[in-house]
């Protein structure tokens, strides 16, 4: 699309008629279509109507062969007429052209094919037919020359680009702006040459290629183009004569089609014409001597997520272009912040590319912004169509796209579409296993690959160690449809499976060694076209036998990506579907611990879960898997904390560390003394808990190098160790390790919650509510953003124990109530006895001390045939205070004796100075000898801490005491 004007100086003085528009101009020629009229310098020529039919056809079709049938049918309709008839008005078309006088060519006969109308044609639109003033005698003809096309009005985006490549354009002199269909070359292109306009002395031609479709015209375009008067078929060498001293900008637009001969003509005006420079614009490099690229960048759009105002979407040029071209085809609402988002993901669906996001803009007023994202996930965004005066190429996204796959091989055509079945960059050994034939040499797809990037209809994502590569959306559904239409989707559909299954199982045997981060990033790269890959298997029956053995490769993927409730569906679907060639393998392993780990999040500690999970461990064991032994032995350590069957945790965090030790594998004895050392801590053994945790956490580096597909990833013994801390008598460094965990959070999903959920209980044992109540809102986010259910349960709770602390009793009371019913009917002990704590001081001080001692009881029973518990010492402090409010004061000595004994035995030094402030009271009150004596023995053993709610209570005991 240029819009180029055709008047020369000897016609400056014409006046336009206002009858007609429509114009077609070669040499010194118009041609009207509407009034039927052929003007030679403005000055009609008498053409009879049989041979102006034949030349509006043959216009019409410029650089295009028309067959004499096709003449004959068209200024012949309905009659049977000699060839000898089309020939006697071919030969009156040349004599009124002068067509062969002073290297003039205009019609040239194509044997055996038909005749071929050559001359450059320049349509003028929404012009008038030039005519003389009656006074005034026609001048001598001159060549035409063309002016630049009218530049745009407002160009978004793309200002930088126009002063970055105008200053190389003048320091390089050859620049092409490659890039693919629609992306704004040409836009780019007339700016620059009207920007370039004065430092050349408007010495600037343009010349629109996209109509000229024999490569042998480019020269005599060019040369026309430069006013030169053609006297044979090559005219280089007149062209550099011409420019060999001249200094002029030459742009070449729309040249992918005819790059050959435009690269040789361009080369040569490089080399030989020092004072010129040259723009071209292709969807391929010319690949020529002192040609340098400059790959023009999609424009930039809002990133998806980001939570971005409408003002601050508006930063970005491709929402920009978006909101501007919908209000000017007629949608007049504001984009309000609440749809910010969703002009994001049309932006991101669209690549950047401006024809498509103008396309799509128009459409707003139509459909609504809601219904434009729909719309754009089918074929349907192809055949929008544009601007009526737009190049037929970019009508729509189809044509722009017809264009380009109309230009490239067989062999390419075959490789773009296998490569549609990608929904992700993939790499050369993905395209190789997908697009190649078995046996076929790896070289030709590499080839084809090769030429398709280079052609623009595949961008090049560098990540390294290893090049990436994908297609443009709309070239994906422009491919896919030739995909379908070629009927080889389904065998390409699971050659790409198979390729997925084959990534996914090579990507997680090196993930325990080796580059581990690299492995990492390659196996999240795969998820989209894994999850694309297991809809196909599990759709179409041609994917049965891919199922099971697809769903084992994908399953530990939706663990290492958090995606525990998706890897929980597939897993659960491919393990109804095992037979006697699948059971007992690798795959169902693999699909039984996704399955068992993700029951275990999302839904409940179900006695599904667990069977999953030694049903995993079993096959580990018959395979020699140490690895996945350690990953379920862990799983089921992590099960039983859950549940509260503490008994369980030192006999599966013993065998872990064993395994551990045989693979030798330094992260993965780190996270062995992790699992002991919680373990240790949740049985009530604080001393032996930190040994294990420190001789952890002074290896941590091995484990924090760790990736997800790590057998041992994410056990972190800082968790732990904040509590161990605190229990054990030092509160600020329980405090510091705290600060620590949350600065830097696990990235495995669930192992974040936990940090969350064990820093929120510290917090509570120090007193320190508002950061308890912080805890709770970052739980509940994250829980709900990973389908992580029972977390919510656990976030309520904290919740609630805060409400309690600020004197909501009642309120706080009851969501306690609702939340330990939800925990106990999942089976999740683990903060139970916490919540139970806070529960039953709320409900005695509302005076149903009954029913908080029985809650107590319950408590105690639960803890006592699932072995000792850490908090066990708590548990009996609260029912002595509960049973010395009651009155029953052999009953409360002897609940807090047995807690001091028990706190002494576990190395829980503040569970002790609890207890021995409440006995103080309590001896106090009675009237006893020596009341603080124990208190005052226990405080003179911290070192630290002194400002946290227990030490200050019995620092204020001990100073009341001693006044």
């Amino acid at each position: 699309m240029t819009g180029l004007d055709t008047t020369s100086g000897s016609r400056a003085n014409l006046v336009r008629a206002p009858h007609d528009a429509g114009i077609a101009s070669f040499g010194p020629f118009s041609l009207h279509d509407k009034t039927r009229l052929l003007e030679k310098d403005g000055v009609p020529v008498k053409l009879g109507s049989r041979a102006l039919d034949i030349l509006l056809l043959l216009v019409s079709r410029a650089g295009d062969i028309v067959s004499k049938n096709e003449l004959l049918a068209h200024a012949w309709p309905g009659l049977a007429v000699e060839e000898i008839s089309l020939r006697v008005h071919i030969a009156e078309l040349r004599k009124a052209l002068g067509d062969g006088k002073e290297g003039a060519r205009y019609i040239t006969n194509v044997p055996s094919r038909g005749y071929c109308f050559v001359a450059p044609v320049q349509r003028i639109a929404d012009a008038f037919p030039v005519v003389s003033p009656p006074e005034q005698a026609p001048s001598a003809p001159e060549a035409s020359v063309p002016v630049l096309p009218p530049r745009l009005e407002r160009m978004i985006g793309r200002d930088d680009v126009v002063r970055e490549v105008a200053q190389r354009l003048v320091a390089e002199r050859f620049i092409t702006l490659r890039g693919p269909g629609g992306i704004g070359k040409t836009t780019v292109a007339i700016a620059l040459a009207h920007e370039l306009s004065a430092q050349f002395e408007g010495q600037v031609r343009f010349l629109d290629f996209s109509m000229v479709k024999d490569a042998a015209l480019v020269a005599g375009t060019v040369a026309w183009a430069l006013g030169l008067v053609v006297h044979h078929s090559d005219p280089t060498e007149n062209i550099i004569g011409h420019l060999r001293n001249r200094r002029l900008l030459l742009v070449l637009d729309s040249c992918e089609h005819v790059v050959e001969a435009i690269a040789a003509l361009a080369e040569r005006i490089h080399q030989q014409a020092p004072g010129v420079s040259i723009l071209v614009t292709s969807r391929e490099s010319l690949l020529v001597e002192g040609e340098q690229i400059f790959e023009l960048a999609p424009l930039e759009g809002p990133p998806q997520g980001a939570r971005l105002s409408a003002r601050e979407m508006l930063a970005y040029p491709a929402a920009r272009l978006f909101t501007e071209r919908a209000a000017a085809a007629g949608h007049r609402e504001e984009i309000a912040d609440e749809d910010a988002e969703i002009v994001a993901e049309i932006c991101s669906k669209l690549d950047g590319i401006a024809l498509a996001i103008e396309l799509a803009a128009v459409r707003v007023g139509t459909h609504g912004l809601r219904e434009i994202v729909t719309l754009l996930d089918g074929r349907l965004k192809l055949e929008w169509r544009g601007r009526r005066t737009a190049p037929p190429r970019h009508q729509t996204l189809g044509a722009t796209l017809d264009w380009s796959y109309g230009l490239i091989s067989e062999s390419e055509r075959i490789v773009l579409r296998r490569l549609a079945i990608f929904a992700a960059p993939f790499t050369l050994q993905g395209a190789t296993m997908v697009a190649g034939e078995e046996g076929e040499p790896v070289e030709r797809i590499v080839e084809s690959l090769e030429e398709l990037v280079a052609k623009s209809l595949i961008s090049v994502r560098p990540d390294a160690p290893v090049t990436r590569y994908r297609l443009l959306d709309t070239t994906r559904a422009y491919a896919t449809q030739k995909l379908a239409d070629s009927g080889e989707a389904t065998s390409i559909a699971r050659r790409h499976a198979r390729y997925i299954q084959h990534a996914l199982e090579t990507t997680a045997t090196d993930s325990g060694a080796g580059n581990q981060a690299s492995s990492s990033r390659a196996r999240t790269l795969l998820f989209s076209d894994a999850r694309a890959a297991l809809q196909w298997a599990f759709a179409n029956d041609d994917g049965a036998g891919l199922r099971v053995p697809l769903a084992g490769a994908c399953a530990r993927l939706f663990v290492e990506l958090n995606l525990l409730d998706e890897g929980r569906l597939w897993s659960s679907r491919a393990l109804s579907m095992l037979d006697d060639s699948t059971r007992g393998r690798a795959w169902e392993l693999e699909l039984q611990a996704t399955l068992g780990h993700a029951f275990m999040f999302t839904e409940r500690n179900s006695d599904q879960a667990e069977l999953a999970l030694r049903r995993g461990l079993e096959i580990a064991e018959a395979l020699g898997d140490r690895p996945n032994k350690f990953r379920l032995l862990a799983r089921l350590n992590m099960f039983y904390r859950r549940t509260g069957d503490f008994r369980e945790l030192l006999p599966t965090a013993f065998e872990a560390e064993r395994v551990a030790r045989e693979i030798g594998d330094k992260a993965g004895l780190v996270g062995a003394k992790a699992l002991v050392g919680v373990s240790y801590h949740l049985i009530g053994d604080q001393r032996t808990a930190q040994l294990h945790l420190d001789e952890g956490l002074s290896d941590a580096g091995a484990l924090r190098g760790a990736q997800p597909g790590h057998f041992a990833y994410a056990r972190m013994p800082q968790v732990p160790l904040a509590r161990v801390l605190w229990l054990l008598g030092f509160p600020d460094r329980a405090v510091e390790c705290v600060h620590s965990i949350i600065r830097a959070a696990p990235q495995d999903a669930v192992m974040h919650c936990i940090a969350l959920c064990w820093s929120a209980s510290l917090y509570g044992w120090i007193g320190d509510w508002s950061s308890v109540e912080q805890m709770a809102g970052r739980i509940s986010t994250h829980a709900a953003s990973h389908a992580l259910a029972p977390y919510q349960a656990v976030a309520t709770g904290f919740r609630a124990q805060t409400m309690i602390a600020r004197g909501e009793r009642k309120a706080g009371i009851e969501l306690l109530q609702n939340v330990l019913a939800r925990l106990h009917a999942d089976r999740y002990e683990l903060y139970a006895s916490a919540f139970i704590s806070e529960l039953s001081q709320g409900l005695a001080e509302l005076g149903q001390l009954a029913e908080g001692l029985r809650i107590l009881h319950e408590a105690i029973a639960r803890i006592e045939p699932a072995g000792a518990a850490f908090d066990a010492p708590e548990l009996l402090r609260l029912r002595g205070e509960l049973e010395a409010r009651g009155g029953d004061t052999n009953a409360a000595e002897a609940s807090f004796v047995a807690s001091i004994a028990l706190a002494e035995k576990q190395g829980a030094l503040s569970w002790r100075l609890r207890t021995e402030t409440s006995l103080a009271r309590f001896r106090r009150k009675q009237r006893r000898a020596k009341p603080l004596h124990g208190l005052a023995e226990t405080y003179a053993r911290f070192t630290e801490g002194f400002e946290t709610a227990d030490l200050k209570a019995a620092r204020e005991l001990l100073d009341e005491a001693s006044k």
